[in-house]
């Protein structure tokens, strides 16, 4: 992507002001993004994306600068520049950049951007199908496709120089039921970090159907009551929660600023005995992982929650440096027009010893969250705000009618404390996280778990 002397001659002008750090992101990006509403392709997007980054680090400083115009000259010109901003001595230092081996944890075998477009509609026509069909009250279907092959080379002033490709594929499908000018919503969206065979694993009308059955059962459910109760939060998207509230709290961004409600708790009690947390960037092809980072460094299994105890924090090169703590490889960003930081890959509650039907039977009454929607959180404090999008009462031990309009309500770290109980069910669920480095795609995940105690947001007796 970059000659090596190229690479060189950058790294030595952005170093020519006394950073003692330098860094080269080159990120070359194809994507496909195509939109379908009631069956008609709205719009499709298909395109690249060129560009380099240049980081420079004195001590607890950075500076960061990015242009689209790969020639050596111009390289040098933004590198230069943005060694403005450092005036320090000019230190001796010899590159020796040495190509890193890089496991592959994403086999791809078919390209997206070799198959053809026909194709791809094809799928999101099978996906509208299955959802629009399902039921007469599904009012408005909407279809998203996502392709895109994303190669990158990193080089530092360290010594290291590494490429890696990242291909991904997504289907999203969002169904509207109505009744009696009401509107609910249902959400089905896989995804994953392989090619175009992914849709060999997947039946994209399934998806299309679920979509839609979750849009039903909530247009036809009874309001949701309110209150404390025991709430009984399902696998897979359930995860999210844990993202939000406490996971965002365990990235280096926040916890080297002593603005977490984690700074300073390495190796205290945070969670409840039955909790052990992990972010792990290696799983072969899910949809968060990477082979390197985005500061090169190979992804890893961290351990962050240990049976309650707080274990480890995801960590990148820079909020390392201020925390005195190794990186995890757990640094990244949307783009080159972004610099890295530390985020999440695929986070998630590892399993416990229960089984779901004893984890339901042992819930005298509450809430069973099956299916969370978006929500707000306060990164500082941890405090939360989470809508349930398919949601049923718990009564006598056993799941019964649906109810919508439930909301959760509370703390992050208080809500680690009150987990008591933790199924033997783990699923992993796809989304996209914003910070300060953009948008990324993440795992969430969890089993079914159990919160003894959390405050449940209903409309029941408004109406």
């Amino acid at each position: 992507m970059l000659n090596k002397n190229i690479i060189e001659n950058v790294l030595y002008a952005a170093l020519s002001t006394g950073g003692d750090f330098a860094e080269i992101f080159v990120e070359d990006k194809y994507i496909t993004n195509m939109k379908m509403v009631g069956g008609l392709l709205e719009n499709s997007i298909s395109g690249r994306d060129y560009g380099v980054g240049i980081r420079i680090f004195n001590g607890f400083n950075s500076v960061y600068a990015y242009t689209n115009d790969s020639s050596e000259e111009n390289l040098m010109k933004v590198a230069k520049e943005a060694a403005l901003a450092i005036n320090l001595e000019k230190k001796d230092i010899i590159l020796n950049l040495m190509k890193s081996d890089i496991k592959n944890n994403n086999k791809v075998i078919v390209l997206p951007k070799s198959v053809e477009k026909s194709k791809k509609i094809e799928i999101m026509k099978r996906g509208h199908f299955g959802a629009k069909n399902y039921d007469e009250s599904i009012s408005q279907v909407t279809v998203s496709y996502l392709d895109e092959e994303q190669n990158v080379l990193i080089a530092n002033s360290e010594g290291l120089l590494a490429e890696d490709q990242r291909v991904r594929t997504r289907l999203a499908i969002q169904s509207v039921a109505t009744k009696r000018g009401e509107m609910q919503i249902g959400y089905s969206a896989p995804g994953a970090s392989m090619g175009f065979e992914f849709y060999d694993n997947i039946n994209a009308e399934e998806h299309g159907k679920e979509a839609s059955r979750i849009a039903k059962t909530m247009i036809n459910a009874d309001l949701c009551p309110s209150g404390k109760m025991p709430v009984v939060i399902h696998n897979g998207f359930g995860g999210v929660l844990f993202h939000e509230a406490c996971g965002h709290g365990l990235e280096a961004t926040s916890v080297a600023k002593e603005t977490s409600v984690f700074s300073d708790k390495l190796n205290k009690k945070v969670a409840s005995p039955v909790v052990t947390a992990i972010d792990d960037g290696t799983i072969p092809n899910e949809w968060g992982t990477t082979n390197i980072d985005d500061e090169g460094i190979p992804t890893k299994k961290n351990l962050l929650i240990e049976n309650g105890i707080l274990k480890g924090y995801l960590v990148d090169k820079l909020n390392g440096r201020r925390m005195n703590y190794e990186p995890t490889g757990s640094s990244r960003r949307q783009s080159y027009k972004l610099p890295p930081t530390s985020r999440m890959n695929n986070t998630y509650i590892a399993e416990g010893k229960s089984t779901f039907e004893e984890i339901v039977s042992n819930t005298e009454s509450g809430l069973f969250a099956k299916k969370l929607g978006g929500g707000s959180v306060n990164p500082a404090t941890g405090d939360f705000n989470f809508a349930v999008m398919e949601g049923y009462l718990i009564e006598n031990g056993k799941i019964t009618k649906p109810v919508r309009g439930a909301t959760l309500i509370g703390n992050g770290s208080e809500v680690l404390e009150k987990i008591d109980m933790v199924g033997n069910n783990l699923k992993l669920s796809q989304g996209m996280c914003g910070s300060v480095s953009g948008l990324v795609p993440v795992n969430v995940g969890q089993p079914t778990i159990r919160v003894k105690s959390l405050t449940v947001g209903g409309r029941k007796g408004d109406e």
